[in-house]
């Protein structure tokens, strides 16, 4: 049975796990759907007219991309999503690099799409190393520092963290990075929705995004590689996106990608601090709600609709699975093949398998409401006192 009871509260179901995936934006749709239904033509068609519309329509949604993160047009590449250019951009430089580079750091609290690639550069005989952060999720810049050396290919360092909401001192690491000649990559896939992004002021050479956490379509997303940087190419084939991504761009996902990145140029700002209030009142009502109930992540410097609540007491799968379906919200577990195991997060923070295992994380987005979060906190709230045996 869910939490939702005739009468009260929202009549539909509460979608808080904006940070998994985001509804697409009516605009981004209706910009699509022409490219499905008229403008079909293979973008790569260049002998008739037809293919050099679609073409158009791709450049100019590349154009839109690049104006969000402060990129030129040339230096974005498309991709089927943040897991591809993660790859791309992490296995690609890599194996570009000279013989004297054999090392490779990242995060340990990178995606598994960075760590998976990055730890499948051992079997190539690369030394990849975890850099440590702290219990709020902040990388070492000291150890940052003392692991970096001329044989250092690439430091990885994501921008805005998609459990705890972190936002990564990714500009200092770029600076360190520099110092020793090694590129940077910096997975920004949740980063849109969260902070203004300037390619040039993070100063990394490689940067993955990903449509369907801006509000924008499932199945494309982006690899910004700053000119003059060299990758080794996953996938062989055909010439498309400069010889670095065969196959066909899809019309109608670029064109919607791009539109996603035009809204948020545009109402990105206002979006982030209504958010932020929507966050900071569930966060106050959650925390009044459920006595020692703590909030995870770096307080002044996390994505606005990031909340991430570890509930003592209380274990976070039967929590969330109390919640169903009224309302969607994750756990801080990660889940392979069927096997939940705590969140490497979590655990790279300090927090013990136990803590780990009650951590709940809220991802609030575009359309969220006040009267959402309201209930949110009640429902969450009654559900904890159940499962504390004090309800």
């Amino acid at each position: 049975m869910g939490v939702v009871p005739p009468g009260d509260g929202p009549g539909r179901a509460i979608y808080l796990d904006h940070h998994g995936s985001t509804p697409t934006d009516p605009r981004v749709v209706a910009a699509m759907l022409p490219y499905f239904v008229e403008g079909y033509a293979n973008p790569h068609a260049a002998e008739h007219a037809a293919g050099w519309s679609a073409a158009g329509a791709v450049e100019a949604a590349r154009a839109l991309i690049a104006a969000l993160v402060g990129a030129e047009p040339e230096e974005i590449f498309f991709t089927s999503g943040a897991t591809e250019a993660n790859n791309l951009a992490v296995l690609g430089a890599a194996r570009a690099a000279g013989s004297g580079r054999r090392r490779v750091l990242v995060g340990a609290t990178e995606h598994s799409a960075v760590l998976g690639p990055a730890f499948a550069l051992a079997d190539e005989g690369f030394t990849v190393e975890r850099l440590p952060v702290d219990g709020a999720g902040r990388l070492d810049l000291g150890a940052v520092r003392a692991r970096l050396g001329p044989d250092v290919a690439l430091v990885s360092a994501m921008l805005a963290n998609n459990e705890v909401g972190t936002i990564g001192p990714v500009a200092e690491v770029a600076a360190l990075a520099a110092e020793q000649g090694a590129l940077v990559h910096t997975d920004a896939a949740q980063a849109p929705c969260a902070v203004p992004i300037d390619v040039d002021a993070l100063g990394v050479d490689l940067l993955s995004l990903s449509a369907h956490k801006a509000c924008g379509p499932k199945g494309v997303g982006a690899l910004f590689v700053r000119r003059g940087t060299r990758l080794r190419p996953l996938a062989h084939g055909g010439g498309q996106e400069g010889g670095l991504r065969p196959g066909t761009v899809p019309t109608p996902l670029a064109v919607g990608f791009g539109e996603a990145c035009r809204i948020l140029s545009a109402e990105g700002s206002q979006e982030r601090a209504r958010v932020a209030a929507l966050r900071d009142r569930l966060q106050e009502r959650l925390l009044a709600a459920v006595p020692g109930a703590r909030v995870l992540g770096a307080p002044g410097a996390r994505h606005p609709g990031n909340l991430s609540v570890l509930f003592p007491g209380c274990d976070a799968d039967a929590l969330v699975g109390s919640l169903q379906p009224g309302l969607a919200v994750a756990t801080g577990a990660a889940c392979s093949s069927g096997t939940p195991s705590p969140s490497h997060v979590l655990l790279a923070m300090g927090l013990s398998v136990g803590e780990a295992n009650s951590v709940v994380r809220f991802g609030i987005g575009r359309g969220n409401t006040e009267g959402e979060v309201e209930h949110a906190a009640r429902v969450v709230g009654r559900a904890c006192r159940v499962l504390r045996g004090v309800g």
